[in-house]
Order: C-alpha cells, then sequence, then structure tokens
C-alpha cells in the first residue's frame, strides 16, 4: 500500500518508537475503535451474511509477508484443456459484515485506508475481522468474493466470472518461500502456474507499456550504541534509550511481482466489467508531464542509471536492478510519476476521458484489497451486480459520489504517515554522524529560492532538505553535502553544502 516500505524493529521506549508514537499523536491518528464500533464488529464476526455457493472444494493459497494477518486474496491456479490457463481468485468479502449505515460502516469511511507506520498500523477495520473472521486465514470457511478469470496460452483473458462463494484456503504462504519452491522445482502445479501466469502477464504489460515499481522495503535496524561489539564478535545488547540504526534494503523477490499481476489482472477485468455496464468507480492516472519525466532522467544520470535516449522511461524502470542501491534510490524516486492518481465515478453510462491508469496503460480499478481500502468494497459490489445483469445496490450508488473525496483525503492521511514516518527513521539513522561529509545528488531545487532543495544520498540512501551556501545548487548534479541537524523528536534532517 505504501510507496515507501520502511519497517522497523527495536524497543518500545527507543527514541525512535517514542518518536513514531508522537507522530500518532500529532496526526491525530485513532488508536483504537469507538466501543459502539467494536460491538458491531464482534456481533458480525458471529454472524456473517454467507453466500449460497460452496467453492471450499478449490485448494486455495495466501501469498504475503510471513506475519500478516489481514488476507484478502487467495487463489487457485489451473491449466484449461485448450492450453490456457483458469485463474480463481477469492477476495474478502467485507461486505459480508459490515452493514451500510452502521457505525462500523461509517467509521471505515472516516479511515479511508489502513495506514501503515515503520512499526505498525492502524487497521481500517477492527481486527476481529480484518484479522479474524473476514481474513482468509488457512482452514478457515469465509465469504467471499470469488472471481474466475480465464486467459489464453499467452496469458490474454478471455472471460470474466465473479460471484459470491464459500471458500476455504489451505495454506498460508510467503513470498520467500513461494520463490525456493518454484526456483527448486518442488512447487505443486497451482503454485508452480504462478511463475508461468505471471511472466505471461508481465510480458503483455511491457507490450502495452505499463509499468510495475519494484521499489524495494527499507528496514531500519537497531544496533548496539555506536556499533560495539561483544568477545564473540556479534553485537553487545542495545541500551534501548540510546541504540543506533544501520539501513538494510529488501528487494522484491519475482514472486512478489507474480502475484501482483494477479491483482493488475482481476483490477482490469473489473474496470471493464463497470464500463460495460455502465457504472463505476475507475483509478486513474493521466500521464506524466514531460518536466516530471526529465527530472527522473537527470536523477538517473545523477545515479549511474543507463536511461539511453532512444530508451522509453517504463524499459528504463523494467531493467532497473532493485538489488543495486543507487538502482533501488531511482525506483524510490520513480514513485514521483505515482503523484495525481485519483479516483473517477460514473453513473450514467458514459466513461470520463481519459479513463487510464498511465501506470497500467488500460483501465483498472481497485477491488482486491477491501479489509484496507474502503472503495474496494463498492468496487466489488459493482462487478457482482453488472454479471448478474443486476442494478447496483441502492446504498452502493448512493455512496460512489462522495467516495473520490473519501479516498483523497485518506490518501493524503497515509502520505502524511508516510512522509513523516520517513523524516523520522531518517533522523534516528542519522543522528550519530551530525558534522560528518557524504556524496550527494541533488535531486530538487526551490524556484525561488535556488540554494534550497532536497539531496538524495549514495550511502546510506537518505533524501532530505539542504540549504545554506550563495550559489544555486546544481539539479542533478553530485555535491559534497555536510549533516548540520538530525533530530528524531523534530521528524527534521537539514544538510548543507560542504
Amino acid at each position: 500500500m505504501p510507496r515507501r516500505h520502511i519497517h522497523v524493529t527495536g524497543a518500545a521506549e527507543a527514541p525512535l518508537r517514542a518518536a513514531l508514537r508522537a507522530l500518532r499523536t500529532e496526526l491525530a491518528i485513532p488508536e483504537g475503535f469507538p466501543p459502539a464500533v467494536l460491538a458491531e464488529a464482534e456481533a458480525a464476526a458471529k454472524a456473517p451474511r454467507l453466500p449460497a455457493h460452496d467453492a471450499t472444494d478449490l485448494p486455495f493459497f495466501t501469498v504475503d509477508p510471513p506475519t500478516s494477518t489481514d488476507l484478502d486474496q487467495a487463489m487457485h491456479l489451473a491449466r484449461r484443456a485448450d492450453g490456457g490457463y483458469r485463474v480463481h481468485y477469492a477476495i474478502a468479502d467485507v461486505a459480508a459484515f459490515v452493514t451500510p449505515g452502521s457505525a462500523l460502516d461509517a467509521e471505515a469511511h472516516r479511515r479511508a485506508l489502513t495506514l501503515y507506520f515503520p512499526d505498525g498500523r492502524i487497521p481500517l477495520h477492527p481486527a476481529v475481522l480484518s484479522e479474524g473472521a473476514a481474513s482468509l486465514l488457512p482452514g478457515e470457511p469465509r465469504p467471499a468474493l470469488l472471481w474466475r478469470i480465464d486467459l489464453d496460452a499467452e496469458g490474454r483473458r478471455v472471460a470474466t466470472d465473479v460471484r459470491r462463494a464459500l471458500v476455504r484456503s489451505r495454506a498460508k504462504l510467503d513470498y520467500a518461500g513461494v520463490q525456493r519452491q518454484i526456483d527448486s522445482g518442488t512447487a505443486e502445479e497451482p503454485l508452480a502456474l504462478l511463475r508461468e501466469i505471471g511472466r505471461l502477464r508481465e510480458a503483455l504489460e511491457a507490450e502495452r507499456g505499463g509499468i510495475s515499481l519494484n521499489v524495494p522495503e527499507q528496514e531500519i535496524v537497531e544496533q548496539s550504541p555506536r556499533g560495539e561489539r561483544g568477545p564473540d564478535h556479534t553485537d553487545v545488547p542495545s541500551d534501548p534509550h540510546d541504540p543506533t540504526y544501520s539501513l538494510a534494503y529488501r528487494a522484491p523477490l519475482p514472486a512478489d511481482g507474480w502475484n501482483a499481476q494477479i491483482s493488475l489482472l482481476t483490477g482490469m477485468a473489473a474496470a471493464d466489467l463497470m464500463t460495460a455496464a455502465g457504472t463505476g468507480i475507475l483509478r486513474t492516472l493521466p500521464t506524466a508531464p514531460d518536466g516530471a519525466v526529465a527530472r527522473l532522467r537527470r536523477s538517473a544520470e545523477a545515479l549511474g542509471v543507463p536511461w539511453p535516449h532512444h530508451v522509453s522511461y517504463a524499459d528504463v524502470v523494467r531493467a532497473a536492478d532493485p538489488t543495486n542501491p543507487r538502482h533501488a534510490a531511482f525506483l524510490q524516486e520513480c514513485t514521483t510519476l505515482l503523484r495525481g492518481a485519483g479516483y473517477t465515478v460514473f453513473t450514467d453510462g458514459h466513461v470520463p476521458t481519459p479513463a487510464v491508469h498511465a501506470a497500467v496503460a488500460d483501465e483498472y480499478t481497485h477491488c482486491t484489497a477491501p479489509l484496507r481500502r474502503l472503495v474496494d468494497r463498492y468496487a466489488g459490489e459493482l462487478c457482482v451486480a453488472a454479471v448478474a445483469g443486476d442494478e447496483p445496490p441502492e446504498w452502493v450508488r448512493a455512496a460512489l459520489p462522495a467516495l473520490p473525496d473519501e479516498m483523497a483525503a485518506g490518501s493524503r492521511r497515509a502520505n502524511a504517515v508516510e512522509r513523516e514516518s520517513v523524516d523520522i527513521v531518517e533522523a534516528a539513522l542519522m543522528r550519530e554522524r551530525v558534522g560528518e561529509v557524504f556524496d550527494a545528488y541533488v535531486i530538487d531545487v526551490k524556484e525561488r529560492e535556488p540554494s534550497v532543495g532536497t539531496v538524495h544520498l549514495d550511502d546510506p540512501a537518505v533524501v532530505a532538505r539542504i540549504e545554506g551556501g550563495a550559489t544555486r545548487l546544481p539539479l542533478g548534479e553530485w555535491l559534497r553535502v555536510r549533516l548540520t541537524e538530525a533530530d528524531p523528536g523534530a521528524a527534521k534532517v537539514l544538510f548543507a553544502p560542504a
């Protein structure tokens, strides 16, 4: 969900964790749910609205980070007799638990999104639902929206169906385990087909000019103060009141991308169903302006990422190696082209123009993460109605006009959490290094204050403000910079030209 994935571990009383707690207070982030919401969630968990269709015979599996318990999606993959493929994709049916107009529903509309902090998350729905009764946990029958998408031998979609069904996942898998099974040849066919289908869909994505950003996850790791080592050359246990931190990257595995392609496939299928029916909500993103792409080209040059003039932005991103720190920094900068994404509602049969998501390079919607994103519940309902030939439920139609603004407000809040969290984490990472000089490149310069801008360090991969000096900062060029301030409590890192 977040564009920049940062994970923090360590003692709850450490300064970094304390600063993150203070950020929750500053941004007025709700830590818990009102009693009425919790009571409704408890009651709904005990008595969901169950579907008539039983698909528990399909051996679904989920693929998520190992600690995740809010499992929105489960899949089963199979070959068809004609050489194509059948994708069964079960999506948690949140509407089976949430009654329109209830306190639980109103709270979800107020939150709009699950919020991700480096040390935890603030969920969209109470845990009794999001991590319990509505989650597609293994061995448990669950109400779901069951997508059946048939593909030809090249991975192109040839048929789509979605209906309510009772499903049961057989296995909770994680990305690393999936990758090991597939690479070693020990994966059974439903799982082994994830690579086959994923690669076909990636090839089709490249063909239509779409792009998926494989941005590495950053993990901030607590270390012993000032790097002290014990007699066995291991870290001495940290003083929780004065730890130091190091930055490590986790590059996405191929399995991450193959799994994402199944979600993209479903979002594109959902968009087609809604546009054909004349009522829907699309996720849209305008084409990046030339200036934004030119800025990225300067960043690529400064970072040493090859970008020949005849090569498109999409091809450069596909060629980037997320295990290379400089390429990882470039991929992080590429997320700026996702700014401007929003939701577009249509109810009169006239699909707005443009209706395409520029990164997907096709019409697309969000419908596969309803436990964590409000809009997905409504997109799912619209698709079920479209396939059945029914009018959308009145509660869905009534909510549609306000959804883009609600999601925009939720996104602004999520972006603030992400931005401020990154600042806090980077300040904690750098706080012992004030006065040191680093190699950096200048990624932004203020038009009216050319001596003020933003720099990206080569090592560690920190992005921060720079100010001072008598001359204009050299945009897109390397610069020696000195760290002048790093305060986690103030969420501030500041550099000056060295």
